[in-house]
Protein backbone atom coordinates (compact mmCIF):
# COMPACT_ATOMS: atom_id res chain seq x y z
CA UNK A 1 0.00 0.00 0.00
CA UNK A 2 0.78 3.41 -0.51
CA UNK A 3 2.58 5.29 2.32
CA UNK A 4 1.30 9.15 3.06
CA UNK A 5 4.89 9.79 4.65
CA UNK A 6 6.97 12.59 4.65
CA UNK A 7 8.89 11.31 1.16
CA UNK A 8 6.34 11.31 -0.72
CA UNK A 9 4.61 14.51 0.11
CA UNK A 10 8.88 16.11 -0.94
CA UNK A 11 7.76 14.49 -3.96
CA UNK A 12 3.86 15.58 -4.92
CA UNK A 13 5.55 18.59 -4.18
CA UNK A 14 8.41 18.84 -6.12
CA UNK A 15 6.13 17.29 -8.99
CA UNK A 16 3.21 20.00 -8.87
CA UNK A 17 5.82 22.41 -8.79
CA UNK A 18 6.99 21.24 -11.67
CA UNK A 19 3.53 21.06 -13.33
CA UNK A 20 2.66 25.01 -12.09
CA UNK A 21 5.68 26.16 -13.74
CA UNK A 22 5.23 24.96 -16.50
CA UNK A 23 1.99 26.04 -16.85
CA UNK A 24 3.24 29.36 -15.51
CA UNK A 25 6.01 29.80 -17.93
CA UNK A 26 3.54 28.69 -21.18
CA UNK A 27 0.99 31.32 -20.11
CA UNK A 28 3.55 33.90 -19.89
CA UNK A 29 4.88 33.21 -23.15
CA UNK A 30 1.88 33.28 -24.71
CA UNK A 31 0.69 36.59 -23.17
CA UNK A 32 3.87 38.33 -23.98
CA UNK A 33 3.32 37.17 -27.75
CA UNK A 34 -0.35 38.36 -28.30
CA UNK A 35 0.85 41.45 -26.52
CA UNK A 36 4.11 42.32 -28.59
CA UNK A 37 3.49 39.80 -31.70
CA UNK A 38 1.47 42.37 -33.89
CA UNK A 39 4.01 44.38 -35.32
CA UNK A 40 6.57 43.04 -37.91
CA UNK A 41 10.11 44.09 -36.22
CA UNK A 42 11.95 46.80 -38.46
CA UNK A 43 14.71 44.14 -39.06
CA UNK A 44 12.24 41.87 -40.84
CA UNK A 45 10.37 44.44 -42.50
CA UNK A 46 11.62 43.20 -45.78
CA UNK A 47 11.36 39.64 -45.30
CA UNK A 48 7.55 39.31 -43.40
CA UNK A 49 4.45 40.09 -43.72
CA UNK A 50 1.20 41.31 -41.30
CA UNK A 51 -0.06 38.01 -42.66
CA UNK A 52 2.97 35.82 -42.01
CA UNK A 53 3.01 37.09 -38.61
CA UNK A 54 -0.15 36.42 -37.79
CA UNK A 55 0.50 32.76 -39.05
CA UNK A 56 3.63 33.17 -36.97
CA UNK A 57 1.87 34.02 -33.67
CA UNK A 58 -0.91 31.33 -34.28
CA UNK A 59 1.31 28.24 -34.92
CA UNK A 60 3.50 29.19 -31.29
CA UNK A 61 0.55 29.69 -29.92
CA UNK A 62 -1.12 26.63 -30.74
CA UNK A 63 2.19 24.00 -30.81
CA UNK A 64 3.42 25.28 -27.37
CA UNK A 65 -0.53 24.99 -25.92
CA UNK A 66 -0.43 21.61 -27.39
CA UNK A 67 2.53 20.64 -26.39
CA UNK A 68 2.16 21.94 -22.27
CA UNK A 69 -1.46 19.62 -22.65
CA UNK A 70 0.46 16.79 -23.34
CA UNK A 71 2.96 16.83 -20.94
CA UNK A 72 0.66 17.41 -18.44
CA UNK A 73 -1.52 14.64 -19.53
CA UNK A 74 1.60 12.08 -19.51
CA UNK A 75 2.82 13.63 -16.24
CA UNK A 76 -0.82 13.35 -14.61
CA UNK A 77 -0.79 9.47 -15.97
CA UNK A 78 3.10 9.07 -14.70
CA UNK A 79 1.53 9.93 -11.43
CA UNK A 80 -1.53 8.06 -11.37
CA UNK A 81 0.70 4.83 -12.27
CA UNK A 82 3.00 5.40 -9.05
CA UNK A 83 -0.14 6.20 -6.91
CA UNK A 84 -2.26 3.30 -8.26
CA UNK A 85 -0.67 0.82 -6.45
CA UNK A 86 0.31 -0.58 -10.27
CA UNK A 87 3.96 -0.98 -10.18
CA UNK A 88 3.61 -3.82 -6.85
CA UNK A 89 1.00 -5.62 -8.91
CA UNK A 90 3.18 -5.56 -12.22
CA UNK A 91 6.13 -6.94 -10.28
CA UNK A 92 4.26 -9.50 -8.49
CA UNK A 93 2.65 -10.05 -12.05
CA UNK A 94 6.15 -10.95 -13.37
CA UNK A 95 7.41 -12.25 -10.69
CA UNK A 96 5.23 -15.73 -11.18
CA UNK A 97 7.29 -16.81 -13.62
CA UNK A 98 10.80 -17.69 -13.04
CA UNK A 99 12.69 -15.30 -15.38
CA UNK A 100 15.43 -14.50 -13.16
CA UNK A 101 16.19 -10.66 -11.41
CA UNK A 102 17.15 -9.99 -15.08
CA UNK A 103 15.08 -10.75 -17.13
CA UNK A 104 12.05 -9.35 -14.56
CA UNK A 105 13.66 -6.17 -14.37
CA UNK A 106 14.08 -6.05 -18.64
CA UNK A 107 9.86 -7.34 -18.96
CA UNK A 108 9.22 -4.43 -16.42
CA UNK A 109 10.52 -2.14 -17.93
CA UNK A 110 9.37 -3.38 -21.41
CA UNK A 111 5.84 -3.03 -20.26
CA UNK A 112 6.03 0.52 -18.90
CA UNK A 113 8.59 1.72 -22.16
CA UNK A 114 5.59 0.15 -24.42
CA UNK A 115 2.99 1.84 -22.08
CA UNK A 116 4.31 5.31 -22.54
CA UNK A 117 4.78 4.89 -26.63
CA UNK A 118 1.12 3.94 -26.62
CA UNK A 119 0.15 7.01 -24.63
CA UNK A 120 2.00 9.10 -26.70
CA UNK A 121 0.82 7.87 -30.51
CA UNK A 122 -2.87 10.03 -30.18
CA UNK A 123 -0.17 12.95 -29.51
CA UNK A 124 2.14 12.26 -32.18
CA UNK A 125 -0.94 12.04 -35.14
CA UNK A 126 -2.33 14.98 -33.63
CA UNK A 127 0.65 17.07 -33.72
CA UNK A 128 2.09 15.46 -37.41
CA UNK A 129 -1.51 15.38 -38.91
CA UNK A 130 -3.71 18.58 -37.65
CA UNK A 131 -0.90 21.38 -36.40
CA UNK A 132 1.89 20.51 -38.58
CA UNK A 133 -0.35 20.27 -41.63
CA UNK A 134 -2.52 22.97 -40.83
CA UNK A 135 0.36 25.18 -40.56
CA UNK A 136 1.31 23.93 -44.01
CA UNK A 137 4.54 21.99 -42.13
CA UNK A 138 3.56 18.18 -43.09
CA UNK A 139 3.99 16.22 -46.07
CA UNK A 140 3.68 13.01 -44.81
CA UNK A 141 1.71 10.34 -45.47
CA UNK A 142 -0.23 7.63 -42.53
CA UNK A 143 2.09 5.28 -43.87
CA UNK A 144 5.50 7.07 -43.07
CA UNK A 145 4.48 8.26 -40.28
CA UNK A 146 3.71 4.72 -39.03
CA UNK A 147 7.11 3.25 -40.63
CA UNK A 148 8.99 6.13 -38.49
CA UNK A 149 6.77 4.73 -35.07
CA UNK A 150 7.83 0.74 -35.86
CA UNK A 151 11.83 1.94 -36.50
CA UNK A 152 11.77 4.10 -33.84
CA UNK A 153 9.99 1.31 -31.43
CA UNK A 154 12.76 -1.48 -32.93
CA UNK A 155 15.59 0.64 -32.43
CA UNK A 156 14.68 1.40 -28.76
CA UNK A 157 13.93 -1.46 -28.14
CA UNK A 158 17.55 -2.81 -28.78
CA UNK A 159 19.27 0.17 -27.89
CA UNK A 160 17.10 0.40 -24.78
CA UNK A 161 17.62 -3.62 -24.01
CA UNK A 162 21.27 -3.62 -24.10
CA UNK A 163 21.31 -0.42 -22.02
CA UNK A 164 19.07 -1.68 -19.35
CA UNK A 165 20.86 -5.63 -19.70
CA UNK A 166 24.20 -4.08 -19.06
CA UNK A 167 22.83 -1.74 -16.22
CA UNK A 168 20.94 -4.82 -14.37
CA UNK A 169 23.78 -7.14 -14.89
CA UNK A 170 26.55 -4.42 -13.31
CA UNK A 171 24.24 -3.94 -10.50
CA UNK A 172 23.45 -7.97 -9.94
CA UNK A 173 27.02 -8.82 -10.38
CA UNK A 174 28.88 -5.67 -10.22
CA UNK A 175 29.87 -5.62 -6.62
CA UNK A 176 29.90 -2.94 -4.60
CA UNK A 177 31.79 -0.81 -7.57
CA UNK A 178 29.20 -1.35 -9.93
CA UNK A 179 28.24 2.06 -10.00
CA UNK A 180 31.43 2.84 -11.20
CA UNK A 181 31.76 0.41 -14.05
CA UNK A 182 27.98 1.20 -14.77
CA UNK A 183 29.40 5.25 -15.54
CA UNK A 184 32.79 3.53 -17.62
CA UNK A 185 29.84 1.26 -19.18
CA UNK A 186 27.11 4.04 -19.99
CA UNK A 187 29.87 6.50 -21.44
CA UNK A 188 31.33 4.12 -23.57
CA UNK A 189 27.85 3.01 -24.92
CA UNK A 190 27.00 6.63 -25.44
CA UNK A 191 30.37 7.25 -27.26
CA UNK A 192 29.84 4.05 -29.69
CA UNK A 193 25.88 5.34 -30.10
CA UNK A 194 27.74 8.99 -32.02
CA UNK A 195 30.15 7.18 -33.99
CA UNK A 196 27.42 4.72 -35.36
CA UNK A 197 24.45 7.29 -35.19
CA UNK A 198 24.98 8.57 -39.08
CA UNK A 199 26.00 5.74 -40.47
CA UNK A 200 23.59 2.89 -39.04
CA UNK A 201 20.55 4.62 -37.57
CA UNK A 202 19.63 7.99 -39.60
CA UNK A 203 20.12 6.05 -42.95
CA UNK A 204 16.97 3.88 -42.03
CA UNK A 205 14.57 6.76 -41.83
CA UNK A 206 16.17 9.14 -44.67
CA UNK A 207 18.12 8.66 -47.89
CA UNK A 208 21.32 10.54 -47.89
CA UNK A 209 22.73 11.70 -51.53
CA UNK A 210 25.48 13.71 -52.30
CA UNK A 211 24.60 17.19 -53.07
CA UNK A 212 24.35 18.15 -56.55
CA UNK A 213 25.35 21.27 -56.82
CA UNK A 214 29.46 20.93 -57.32
CA UNK A 215 30.16 24.73 -57.09
CA UNK A 216 28.27 24.50 -53.72
CA UNK A 217 29.84 21.40 -52.92
CA UNK A 218 33.70 23.14 -53.57
CA UNK A 219 32.68 26.09 -52.26
CA UNK A 220 31.70 24.24 -48.52
CA UNK A 221 34.68 22.05 -48.45
CA UNK A 222 36.93 25.53 -49.16
CA UNK A 223 35.12 26.87 -46.04
CA UNK A 224 35.88 24.17 -43.64
CA UNK A 225 39.18 23.58 -45.15
CA UNK A 226 40.05 27.07 -43.87
CA UNK A 227 39.24 26.00 -40.36
CA UNK A 228 40.48 22.62 -40.63
CA UNK A 229 37.60 20.34 -40.86
CA UNK A 230 37.88 17.79 -43.11
CA UNK A 231 34.25 15.86 -43.01
CA UNK A 232 33.53 12.40 -44.78
CA UNK A 233 30.98 13.70 -46.89
CA UNK A 234 28.58 16.81 -47.47
CA UNK A 235 25.15 15.26 -47.96
CA UNK A 236 21.23 16.13 -48.82
CA UNK A 237 18.36 14.34 -46.94
CA UNK A 238 15.52 13.88 -48.35
CA UNK A 239 13.70 16.17 -45.55
CA UNK A 240 10.62 17.32 -47.80
CA UNK A 241 9.18 13.82 -47.64
CA UNK A 242 8.05 14.59 -44.40
CA UNK A 243 8.27 18.38 -43.14
CA UNK A 244 9.01 21.37 -44.92
CA UNK A 245 11.04 22.51 -42.01
CA UNK A 246 14.51 23.15 -42.51
CA UNK A 247 17.94 22.73 -41.04
CA UNK A 248 21.51 21.85 -41.12
CA UNK A 249 23.79 20.06 -39.20
CA UNK A 250 27.20 18.33 -38.39
CA UNK A 251 26.80 14.60 -36.86
CA UNK A 252 28.87 12.07 -35.97
CA UNK A 253 32.78 12.26 -35.04
CA UNK A 254 35.93 11.70 -36.28
CA UNK A 255 35.73 9.38 -39.97
CA UNK A 256 31.99 9.58 -39.58
CA UNK A 257 31.99 13.07 -39.41
CA UNK A 258 29.29 14.44 -41.70
CA UNK A 259 27.78 17.59 -42.92
CA UNK A 260 24.00 17.24 -43.58
CA UNK A 261 21.51 20.03 -45.03
CA UNK A 262 18.24 19.45 -45.55
CA UNK A 263 16.69 19.44 -49.06
CA UNK A 264 14.02 22.12 -47.99
CA UNK A 265 17.15 24.71 -46.59
CA UNK A 266 18.76 23.88 -50.11
CA UNK A 267 15.60 24.43 -52.19
CA UNK A 268 14.79 27.74 -50.03
CA UNK A 269 17.96 29.45 -49.00
CA UNK A 270 21.19 30.94 -51.43
CA UNK A 271 24.50 29.43 -51.20
CA UNK A 272 26.08 32.72 -49.03
CA UNK A 273 23.34 31.58 -46.45
CA UNK A 274 24.04 28.17 -46.90
CA UNK A 275 27.75 28.43 -46.34
CA UNK A 276 27.11 30.96 -43.32
CA UNK A 277 24.58 28.37 -41.16
CA UNK A 278 27.64 26.16 -42.28
CA UNK A 279 30.12 28.52 -40.57
CA UNK A 280 27.89 28.69 -37.31
CA UNK A 281 28.05 24.80 -37.44
CA UNK A 282 31.33 24.90 -37.69
CA UNK A 283 32.32 27.22 -35.00
CA UNK A 284 30.54 24.61 -32.26
CA UNK A 285 33.26 22.26 -33.86
CA UNK A 286 36.17 24.58 -33.54
CA UNK A 287 35.09 26.27 -29.90
CA UNK A 288 34.55 22.00 -28.93
CA UNK A 289 31.28 23.10 -27.95
CA UNK A 290 30.40 19.37 -27.67
CA UNK A 291 33.22 18.24 -25.68
CA UNK A 292 32.83 21.24 -23.14
CA UNK A 293 29.24 20.37 -22.49
CA UNK A 294 30.05 16.72 -22.49
CA UNK A 295 32.86 16.84 -19.43
CA UNK A 296 30.00 18.56 -17.22
CA UNK A 297 27.64 16.38 -18.19
CA UNK A 298 29.89 13.12 -17.54
CA UNK A 299 31.02 14.79 -14.25
CA UNK A 300 26.91 14.96 -13.02
CA UNK A 301 26.57 11.24 -14.50
CA UNK A 302 29.58 9.93 -12.25
CA UNK A 303 27.89 11.83 -9.15
CA UNK A 304 23.94 10.87 -10.41
CA UNK A 305 25.14 6.92 -10.36
CA UNK A 306 27.00 7.62 -6.84
CA UNK A 307 23.70 8.74 -6.06
CA UNK A 308 22.07 5.91 -7.11
CA UNK A 309 24.50 3.69 -5.38
CA UNK A 310 23.07 4.86 -1.85
CA UNK A 311 19.80 4.97 -2.72
CA UNK A 312 18.70 2.05 -4.24
CA UNK A 313 19.10 -0.10 -1.22
CA UNK A 314 16.69 2.59 0.98
CA UNK A 315 13.69 0.65 2.45
CA UNK A 316 11.68 4.01 2.51
CA UNK A 317 11.78 4.43 -1.23
CA UNK A 318 10.26 1.38 -1.76
CA UNK A 319 7.90 1.30 1.33
CA UNK A 320 6.53 4.71 -0.26
CA UNK A 321 5.49 3.14 -3.13
CA UNK A 322 3.72 -0.27 -1.98
CA UNK A 323 6.69 -2.35 -2.18
CA UNK A 324 7.61 -4.39 0.59
CA UNK A 325 11.18 -4.97 0.26
CA UNK A 326 13.92 -3.52 -2.26
CA UNK A 327 13.81 -4.41 -5.99
CA UNK A 328 16.49 -3.15 -7.53
CA UNK A 329 15.01 -2.49 -11.39
CA UNK A 330 12.27 -0.84 -9.35
CA UNK A 331 14.89 1.25 -7.62
CA UNK A 332 16.06 2.18 -11.03
CA UNK A 333 13.03 3.08 -12.39
CA UNK A 334 12.28 5.13 -8.84
CA UNK A 335 15.57 7.05 -8.47
CA UNK A 336 15.64 7.54 -12.14
CA UNK A 337 12.15 9.36 -12.38
CA UNK A 338 12.95 11.55 -8.92
CA UNK A 339 16.47 13.00 -10.77
CA UNK A 340 14.40 13.28 -13.95
CA UNK A 341 11.54 15.49 -12.06
CA UNK A 342 14.60 17.45 -10.42
CA UNK A 343 16.06 17.52 -13.24
CA UNK A 344 13.79 20.25 -15.18
CA UNK A 345 14.97 22.78 -12.19
CA UNK A 346 18.64 22.60 -14.06
CA UNK A 347 16.77 23.27 -17.52
CA UNK A 348 17.86 27.51 -17.01
CA UNK A 349 21.68 26.52 -16.72
CA UNK A 350 22.02 24.03 -19.53
CA UNK A 351 20.12 26.14 -21.87
CA UNK A 352 21.97 29.11 -20.55
CA UNK A 353 25.24 27.02 -21.59
CA UNK A 354 23.73 26.38 -24.76
CA UNK A 355 23.11 30.42 -25.60
CA UNK A 356 26.58 31.26 -24.52
CA UNK A 357 27.91 28.42 -27.07
CA UNK A 358 25.17 29.26 -29.83
CA UNK A 359 26.30 33.32 -29.37
CA UNK A 360 30.52 31.72 -29.83
CA UNK A 361 29.27 29.76 -32.79
CA UNK A 362 27.25 33.10 -34.23
CA UNK A 363 30.37 35.27 -33.69
CA UNK A 364 32.57 32.53 -35.15
CA UNK A 365 30.79 32.56 -38.30
CA UNK A 366 30.98 36.54 -38.68
CA UNK A 367 34.59 36.08 -38.63
CA UNK A 368 34.76 33.23 -40.81
CA UNK A 369 32.32 35.05 -43.38
CA UNK A 370 33.96 38.52 -43.48
CA UNK A 371 30.61 39.59 -42.67
CA UNK A 372 27.25 38.72 -40.47
CA UNK A 373 25.01 40.01 -43.70
CA UNK A 374 24.61 35.87 -44.87
CA UNK A 375 23.90 34.82 -41.18
CA UNK A 376 21.38 37.12 -40.62
CA UNK A 377 19.55 36.81 -44.22
CA UNK A 378 20.04 32.98 -43.54
CA UNK A 379 18.13 33.97 -40.17
CA UNK A 380 15.62 35.97 -41.75
CA UNK A 381 14.62 33.22 -44.12
CA UNK A 382 14.72 30.63 -41.33
CA UNK A 383 12.38 32.68 -38.57
CA UNK A 384 9.75 32.85 -41.87
CA UNK A 385 10.16 29.60 -43.00
CA UNK A 386 9.99 27.66 -39.26
CA UNK A 387 7.50 29.98 -38.06
CA UNK A 388 9.99 31.30 -35.52
CA UNK A 389 8.25 32.70 -32.92
CA UNK A 390 10.03 36.42 -32.54
CA UNK A 391 8.44 37.90 -29.46
CA UNK A 392 9.15 34.85 -26.65
CA UNK A 393 9.08 36.07 -23.19
CA UNK A 394 12.25 36.61 -21.60
CA UNK A 395 11.68 34.64 -18.55
CA UNK A 396 10.61 31.65 -20.83
CA UNK A 397 13.57 32.07 -23.10
CA UNK A 398 15.93 32.11 -19.99
CA UNK A 399 14.24 28.63 -18.84
CA UNK A 400 13.83 27.14 -21.94
CA UNK A 401 15.58 28.39 -24.58
CA UNK A 402 18.86 26.76 -26.21
CA UNK A 403 19.34 29.75 -28.90
CA UNK A 404 19.30 33.39 -28.37
CA UNK A 405 16.13 34.58 -29.15
CA UNK A 406 16.17 35.60 -33.29
CA UNK A 407 16.42 39.28 -33.19
CA UNK A 408 18.84 38.96 -30.49
CA UNK A 409 20.77 36.93 -32.68
CA UNK A 410 20.16 39.38 -35.39
CA UNK A 411 20.89 42.04 -34.05
CA UNK A 412 24.26 40.45 -32.39
CA UNK A 413 25.45 39.88 -36.10
CA UNK A 414 24.47 43.57 -36.88
CA UNK A 415 27.83 44.23 -35.24
CA UNK A 416 30.83 44.66 -36.09
CA UNK A 417 33.91 41.85 -35.18
CA UNK A 418 35.69 43.54 -32.02
CA UNK A 419 39.50 43.88 -32.62
CA UNK A 420 39.69 41.06 -29.67
CA UNK A 421 38.19 38.10 -32.15
CA UNK A 422 39.75 39.54 -34.86
CA UNK A 423 43.15 39.04 -33.28
CA UNK A 424 42.46 35.57 -32.34
CA UNK A 425 41.18 34.77 -36.17
CA UNK A 426 44.70 35.74 -36.96
CA UNK A 427 46.63 33.84 -34.54
CA UNK A 428 44.61 31.00 -35.68
CA UNK A 429 45.59 31.41 -39.20
CA UNK A 430 49.46 32.09 -38.38
CA UNK A 431 48.93 28.81 -36.91
CA UNK A 432 47.06 27.08 -40.05
CA UNK A 433 50.05 28.54 -41.88
CA UNK A 434 52.95 27.12 -39.92
CA UNK A 435 50.68 23.52 -39.91
CA UNK A 436 49.50 23.44 -43.20
CA UNK A 437 52.26 25.81 -45.15
CA UNK A 438 49.25 27.83 -46.14
CA UNK A 439 49.31 31.24 -46.90
CA UNK A 440 46.35 33.55 -45.69
CA UNK A 441 44.28 35.84 -48.01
Amino acid sequence: MIQFNFFLQIFLAVFLLRSATQIYLNRLNISCLRRHGKTVPEILRDTLGPEKLKKISDYTAESENFGTITNLLNQGVFLAVLLSGFLPWLVRTISRWDYGLMGSGLIFFAVLSMMTHLLRIPFGLYETFVIEERYGFNVMNFKIWISDLLKSLVIATILGGLLLGLLLALVIYGGEAWWVWAWVGVGGFEFILLWLFPVLILPLFNKFDPIDNKGLEDRIGSLMGKVGIRPKGIFRIDASKRSKHTNAFFVGMGRTKRIVLYDTLLASHSEEEILAVLAHEAGHWKKKHILRMLVPLEILSFVSFYAVDKLLHWPLLYETFGFQEPVVYVGLFLVGAFFSLMGYFAQPLESAISRKFEREADRFALELMGSGEPMRSALKRLAVDNLANLSPHPVYAWFYYSHPPLLERMERLSQPAGSKQIAEGRRFNKKKEKKHGSQSI
